[in-house]
């Protein structure tokens, strides 16, 4: 068996997997995020833990697995965070997690030493406020005392693969995300960490995500219910390995869409995609020699959670919610939302942008908002996926993970402004955790290489764009845009109240 877990924003899921790639069973242990205002986005490395600790007791207890039946732990975690430790591995302050965007002005002085371009050829990604480095450089600046008893600088996952073996490492697909790695020299860059001050000692080893880093030790044995002894594999960042979940493996296995707390646009390339206007980046795949170039926006399934309990308090099943506004026309009607709730990535990378409704009008009801919501998230994902294709990447259909990829309105929503084929996948919720189990099992010989992938869920259903909506969605999407452009001075100048 293998225990694969998925750190995500909202909770931590533990899955098990048989060495058949079969999903035996799933838990979810939840935790809370600590948002704040200047855009504060902070976890308690603790509740991780005990987390881990939960789900995992409780997926033994659940299946009547024996611990000595588990051949390899391994992690899939939320990027771009930072986990300051110490020599124990002990979290020193609470973590800053990757919807933090604090670090605006260490981020600028990171562009003014090096040059955006400059950073984008290094690493693949913008120099940005949602990264770790300048997040390091902002608690290095804010909170000088806890920073000088700092031993190491975690990513979240490596944090838990340091509690469970006393390990610290990481991997390159989470190194990849950090505005400090160097894609092509495959290491840390010197440049980019004098730049911000930063030294090269923080940082943890890169070794491969199917690494076999270490072994729970008796302190974590009893903590989890494991046994002692455990291998444990490092694994990688949750959206590499939701690419491999969604069984995007290589350049031939089309583009997906993960629909989470943060969502994004995707597909695996065998090298960098380097998008001149920088809409898009790319990560390291946890497949060696490959990459994954990605166009994520900070709030998708968030802005789907805010609009519904927002507009219906208290109601049980979100989705439910989400059919009042199946036979409404918004964008198409003049009303646009601007889903900028945590600031954005893809296609701005402008921590200072704010969300809006935009063209409101006296007859727009409840279902007018929710129904611009999902069209704001898709026109945003839109300009992601026109970066792939102006690159030479075609994308011909989308695969869709994650969980708001259950909502069948939003799924017809998105083909249609995307204007091709979604289809959903058998194992929406738990295709990162799945991917996480891939890595683990070839990392320990379980697996024989990464195809077992492809196998592990199928395309359950596909909606094919509506022609007619589609076209008015492409005459649309220009005014959706505009509608940004128009607001970022106005977003600078609230930014600075």
């Amino acid at each position: 068996m293998i225990i694969a877990h998925d750190l995500g924003t909202t909770g931590d899921k533990a899955t098990l997997v048989d060495h058949d790639g079969r999903l035996v069973a799933s838990v979810t242990a939840a935790y809370p995020v600590d948002f704040g205002p200047g855009g504060k986005a902070e976890q308690d490395p603790e509740d991780w833990w005990a987390a881990v600790c939960r789900s995992t007791r409780q997926l033994l207890e659940q299946t009547g697995t024996p611990a000595g039946d588990v051949d390899v732990v391994t992690f899939s975690g939320q990027m771009m965070g930072a986990v300051l430790v110490d020599d124990a591995n002990r979290s020193l302050r609470p973590a800053v997690i990757w919807a933090d965007t604090r670090a605006t002005a260490q981020a600028e002085e990171l562009v003014r030493r090096v040059g955006l371009e400059r950073g984008y050829a290094i690493t693949g990604h913008r120099l940005n406020a949602t990264y770790t480095l300048p997040k390091i450089a902002w608690l290095r600046q804010h909170e000088p005392e806890v920073f000088a008893r700092a031993a190491a600088v975690l990513l979240p996952k490596d944090h838990l693969v340091a509690r469970l073996t006393g390990v610290r490492v990481t991997d390159p697909s989470d190194a990849s995300g950090t505005n400090a790695y160097d894609q092509g020299a495959g290491t840390w860059s010197a440049e980019l960490l004098e730049a911000a001050g930063v030294p090269a000692s923080l940082l943890p080893e890169i070794v491969p995500s199917t690494t076999v880093v270490g072994t729970v030790t008796p302190d974590a044995a009893r903590a989890t219910g494991l046994a002692a002894g455990t291998p444990v594999v490092i694994g990688g960042g949750d959206g590499p390995m939701a690419a491999l979940g969604a069984g995007i493996v290589d350049a031939d296995s089309g583009a997906y869409a993960y629909l989470g707390s943060s969502s994004w646009v995707s597909v695996a390339s065998a090298a960098p995609v380097l998008d001149p206007q920088m809409r898009s980046m790319t990560f390291n795949h946890v497949v060696p020699g490959a990459f994954v170039p990605t166009a994520t926006m900070q709030a998708g399934g968030a802005s789907l959670q805010w609009v519904t309990d927002v507009l219906a308090p208290g109601q049980a099943d979100r989705y439910e919610r989400l059919l009042e506004a199946a036979e409404v026309e918004a964008a198409t009607d003049g009303l646009f939302f601007l889903p900028h709730l945590l600031g954005e990535r893809s296609p701005y990378w402008n921590p200072r942008a704010r969300a809006a409704f935009v063209g409101l009008q006296v007859h727009h009801g409840r279902g007018h908002l929710v129904r611009s919501v999902l069209e704001g998230v898709a026109f945003t994902l839109l300009s992601g996926l026109r970066a792939f294709t102006d690159a030479g990447v075609p994308v011909t259909g989308v695969d869709a993970i994650g969980g708001a990829a259950h909502a069948e309105l939003l799924l017809r929503v998105f083909a249609d402004v995307w204007g091709v084929p979604v289809s959903s996948r058998d194992l929406v919720d738990e295709a990162t955790s799945v991917g996480a189990a891939v890595v683990g099992g070839v990392g320990v010989g379980v697996f024989a290489d990464f195809e077992v992938a492809r196998t592990m869920s199928r395309r359950t259903s596909r909606r094919e764009p509506d022609p007619e909506r589609s076209a008015r969605y492409a005459q649309a999407h220009p005014l959706f845009t505009d509608a940004y452009r128009r607001l970022e001075p106005w977003f600078e100048q609230v930014a600075q109240r």
